[in-house]
């Protein structure tokens, strides 16, 4: 009992931003304010995953999105709460959602910032309780303050990004985030409604033994992706494919490994979307020493061309996607 009374409950979310808040000399706090936004609806996420089932807010909801998928009901709560919370927050001018087919134009135009997000990835898998998450992007907006919103600001490469990050609503909840100096991880502790930093300077180990690929589509890929996982194969490499995007980059992301969607002949562009799942996650696994490519150039670098613009996506420890996108 004495060291259970004596052991340090570590550093809230909260101070962590503020401190970090003054290593910029000329922060004015709006994008702290932002990710604690962003950390409060995260909150309110966990909250409606963990009774989800007591409340009937599990499964279909009856419509699909813009991508033609299903919509999960959690996916129309988990949008209304982050919008409502960004909103509220009052630091963005915009807001990009896999599950809206246009820019949210929030009607402030002296917001700053532009976040990109999908609200509930993998949310196919609530139905039987895997994990799932949240994955956002941060943007500075290119137009003048004050006007109108362009599609130059929402149309940024990957490299514009000034934080990125994501939730992972599991065995425990999770928001992982860099702002462009590391990557840090922090813990939800639900009896004291706080995230406590739990993952400091997150670093992938530059190999692995773990491949994640939906192996299901195998006779589909082309021909270096099927050279890889023979590849992988007779290595004796583990294969993990949770079908929860978060939940595979995050274990990659601890363990070291590889997370591979391809491009195939039924999506010869790739599925994943590039401006919000892609471009955070590319963000979040190079400030981690990583790597994340479309198979012929970093993620980072691709101009989008539009909202909802897919593309090919191989993330994870830097040997690995070398070898798997090596001709």
């Amino acid at each position: 009992m004495q060291n259970r009374i004596a052991t340090p409950v570590g550093i809230t979310l909260d101070r962590f931003i503020k401190k970090k808040q003054n290593d910029f000399a000329f922060a004015t706090g709006e994008l702290s304010q932002l990710l604690r936004d962003i950390a409060l609806a995260g909150k309110i996420i966990h909250r409606e995953v963990n009774r989800a089932g007591l409340l009937s807010i599990s499964g279909a909801y009856g419509t699909e999105n813009v991508q033609g998928e299903e919509q999960q009901k959690l996916d129309v709560i988990a949008n209304i709460r982050f919008i409502r919370a960004l909103k509220n927050g009052g630091e963005v001018c915009a807001i990009v959602s896999e599950e809206d087919e246009e820019i949210l134009d929030v009607q402030n135009p002296n917001g700053r910032y532009i976040v990109a997000m999908d609200p509930l990835d993998g949310s196919s898998n609530i139905d039987v309780n895997v994990s799932i998450g949240t994955i956002f992007s941060i943007f500075r907006r290119v137009s003048p303050v004050g006007g109108p919103v362009s599609q130059e600001d929402v149309l940024q490469k990957g490299s514009e990004q000034v934080a990125a990050g994501y939730l992972l609503y599991g065995s425990s909840t999770m928001m992982v985030y860099t702002t462009g100096r590391g990557v840090n991880g922090f813990t939800y502790d639900p009896s004291l409604g706080e995230f406590f930093l739990s993952h400091a300077n997150i670093r992938i180990p530059k190999d692995g033994n773990i491949y994640s690929i939906n192996e299901g589509s195998y006779e589909s890929f082309e021909p270096h992706v099927i050279k890889y996982i023979k590849f992988c194969k007779k290595q004796n490499y583990t294969a993990r494919y949770i079908g929860s995007l978060v939940a595979d980059f995050h274990r990659n992301l601890l363990k070291g490994g590889i997370y591979i969607y391809p491009a195939n002949k039924k999506s010869v562009n790739g599925k994943l979307r590039l401006n919000y799942e892609c471009n955070a996650l590319a963000f979040i696994c190079e400030q981690a020493g990583g790597k994340a490519t479309d198979g012929k150039q970093r993620i980072l670098d691709i101009q989008p061309k539009s909202l909802h613009q897919r593309v090919p996506f191989y993330v994870g420890s830097t040997n690995m996607v070398d070898a798997a996108t090596a001709d």
